[in-house]
This record gives C-alpha cells, sequence and structure tokens, in this order.
C-alpha cells in the first residue's frame, strides 16, 4: 500500500473519531454553562435567603429565649407542685417566616437521610443478640384482644385506649404498623421507628424496661403460673429472654438522652421486636399510657383524663402534657403551643402553628380522634374492648 493511501485512510479515521467526538464534547460544554448558570442563580438566591433568615432571626431569637426560661421556671415551679400562671408562659404567638426557602446547592446533591430500622431488623437483630422471636398474633383481632385485657386490667377507658389507637395509626394500622408505612404505596418509607398501637419508638421500649420492666416480668409470671406443657417453657423462656432485656435497658443512667443512645444500638433496636409479641407488646403499650395517668395522680391530679390530654401527655412527655391538662380553660384560649416545642420542632410542625393555642390544639385532636375512631381498624379494636368487658 502506497504512503499515500496510509495517509489517506488515517486521516479518515481521525475525522471519523472527531464527528464521534464533537456532539459528546457539545454536550459537556451545556452542561458546563448550564451548572455555571445554576451556581450563579443559587448564589443570588442564596444571597435573598440570607438576608430575609437573618432580619427573621432578629425577631425569632429573644422570643425563642424567653420561651425557654419560661419553660425552665415552669418546670422548677412543678417540682415545688405550683400552679403555673398567665405570667409563666409567653402570650404572643411567635414570628412565623415568610421569605423564600434555603436554595439547593446544585454542586451538592441532596442528603438521602439516615436509614431508619423497619419490622424485619428489628425481628434481625432481637433474634441475633437476645435469641428472641416474639410470638405473634395469627390475626390482628387476636392482638387487639390482648390488649384491650390488658388495658382494662390496668384501669384505663376504651374510650382513651380506642381514641389515641386511631390518633396514632390512623383507623386502620395493625398490630405492626410503623410510623410511615401506614399505607401501602409504591413510595412509601419508614420516617421514625414508631411502632403499634400507640407508635412507640425504640427509646421508649427501652425506658419503659428500665423503669417498669419488674412490672411487665410480674405480669409474665402471673402468666406461667397459670400455664403448663409447652405454654409453661415458652413463658418461662421469654422471661429469661426479658430479664436480659431488662438489665441492658438499665445499664445507663435513667435519661431520655442515655436511653436513647441504647436504642440506636443493634441490641436497642432487637429489643423494639417486643412491640410484636403477644405476651409482652400489649403490656408495654398499657404501660405506656399508664405512666402519664400515675404521672397525673401522683401529682394530685384526680379528673379523668380525656383521650385528647392523655394524648398530650404521650407525645410531649408527662411534664409538658401536664402543663396542658391542669391549664385552666381561661389560659387555654390564651396560651400558645409554641410554649410547648422547641423551635426546631415547631417550625416544622404544622399542626401546632394552625392550631396556635392550647384550646385549639386539644380541640383539633379530639377531632381528628373522633373522625379515625369511626375507621375499621377502630371499629374493631372497640368491638375487642366490648368483648373484654
Amino acid at each position: 500500500m502506497s504512503s499515500s493511501l496510509i495517509i489517506v485512510r488515517d486521516l479518515r479515521a481521525a475525522v471519523c473519531t472527531l464527528a464521534l467526538l464533537f456532539p459528546a464534547l457539545i454536550v459537556t460544554a451545556h452542561a458546563d454553562d448550564d451548572l455555571d448558570r445554576q451556581i450563579s442563580e443559587y448564589r443570588q438566591k442564596l444571597a435573598v435567603y440570607t438576608e430575609a433568615r437573618a432580619a427573621y432571626d432578629e425577631l425569632a431569637n429573644p422570643y425563642w429565649e424567653l420561651i425557654a426560661a419560661k419553660r425552665k421556671q415552669r418546670i422548677a415551679n412543678q417540682r415545688n407542685n405550683e400552679q403555673p400562671t398567665a405570667g409563666d408562659y409567653v402570650l404572643e404567638q411567635p414570628p412565623l417566616y415568610s421569605g423564600p426557602p434555603k436554595p439547593v446547592d446544585p454542586e451538592k446533591p441532596r442528603a438521602t437521610g439516615e436509614y431508619i430500622p423497619v419490622v424485619s431488623d428489628f425481628l434481625e437483630q432481637a433474634r441475633e443478640h437476645f435469641g428472641f422471636v416474639p410470638d405473634q398474633p395469627a390475626t390482628d383481632d387476636d392482638y387487639r384482644r390482648a390488649y384491650a385485657k390488658a388495658a382494662l386490667a390496668a384501669g384505663l377507658t376504651p374510650e382513651q385506649c380506642v381514641k389515641i389507637y386511631a390518633f396514632e395509626s390512623g383507623g386502620s394500622g395493625g398490630y405492626a404498623v410503623q410510623a410511615g408505612l401506614e399505607y401501602d404505596r409504591p413510595d412509601a418509607h419508614a420516617i421514625s421507628t414508631a411502632l403499634g398501637y400507640n407508635q412507640l419508638l425504640t427509646t421508649n421500649s427501652i425506658e419503659l424496661l428500665a423503669e417498669v420492666g419488674d412490672k411487665i416480668l410480674a405480669a409474665l409470671r402471673a402468666k406461667a403460673r397459670d400455664a403448663d406443657g409447652a405454654r409453661l417453657e415458652r413463658l418461662d423462656e421469654k422471661i429469661a429472654i426479658l430479664k436480659r432485656m431488662i438489665a441492658f435497658s438499665q445499664s445507663v443512667p435513667d435519661r431520655w438522652a442515655a436511653h436513647s443512645r441504647l436504642a440506636a444500638t443493634d441490641k436497642g433496636i432487637g429489643i423494639h421486636a417486643l412491640i410484636l409479641d403477644l405476651d409482652v407488646g400489649p403490656l408495654l403499650q398499657v404501660h405506656k399510657l399508664l405512666t402519664s395517668t400515675t404521672y397525673a395522680k401522683r401529682k394530685g391530679y384526680t379528673a379523668p383524663l380525656t383521650a385528647a390530654e392523655l394524648e398530650m401527655m404521650n407525645l410531649t412527655g408527662d411534664g409538658t402534657g401536664f402543663d396542658m391538662v391542669t391549664m385552666s380553660d381561661t389560659l387555654r384560649k390564651k396560651v400558645p403551643t409554641s410554649n410547648f416545642f422547641q423551635r426546631g420542632g415547631y417550625e416544622r410542625n404544622p399542626v401546632a402553628i394552625r392550631n396556635n393555642t392550647v384550646e385549639k390544639l386539644l380541640a383539633a385532636t379530639d377531632a381528628k380522634m373522633e373522625s379515625e375512631a369511626q375507621l375499621p381498624g377502630a371499629q374493631a379494636l372497640a368491638a375487642a374492648f366490648a368483648e373484654a368487658q
């Protein structure tokens, strides 16, 4: 082959290669231009947002500092059994941010968020670390009957339990319902470890074992006394496992933060599988509510708690909820809900913002309970209570 033909062939190959690369080069150039434009727009929006947020913070920071100071004083007063007065609350509504949202940095993709354990994880860790496999019910009705029996024995009322179940689980959730997975949707994902009729978090399970584990053990031992054969053997095994779980839960100081750290471990995640057990799960959930009613009685409050009042204690903690429960009707009309939240939690809570006084929040909670108590799951739970009475 002549050298001229070789040169022509190589030239054609080079031209073909450039022809193939040219569109990609154009796309890359356009992509670079587009990213430069997005970065420029982002910086402009960020400057506007930063200015707006700074102006808002000038108003909001002093307000939330005062909220924190008032709350600290109320807690101190509550220890001395002093009834709060209007002066113990901030009576003005908080400033609300109305500026533009924080823009997304095009050079930093959105974080996918931390993985939240689900039922399969609770079961796996329970088996791995405690050799525990919960006795799950054959049907939801079996769990409902066990829950109703435990609740009535503890002195809770059907109305309290049914309405709280309806509020927490959407009125139709099964015994293993988890927050975010109430409905069978393709994009459904867990939003917290909240599980069961009362939507207990992993930290709740740890805390309950640490504080009332002896009472749950006593209930299992009472069942064992009336059992024999395989049932007795299974209860004895469960009691031994529960003792180990209680020891783990009591291995740190009895404080929420310490329990939260345990709850984030593999063992803590495994303990949460107790909610699914037909013997222990109903007892744990009943004791979560019972701690609130006991707290109110210990503070001298003898009137029956409405379902909405009990839910406030269940949601916000006994001290904060009790503050709302014992508030006079006059104060309930005046006191903003912001008094019972941290700033970040309040700003992310459209329900508390929309129902911005204690009276409105309790009324909205009760209305939601009434509505969702008509749904099939709540009606089935009500029937289980009627059967157990």
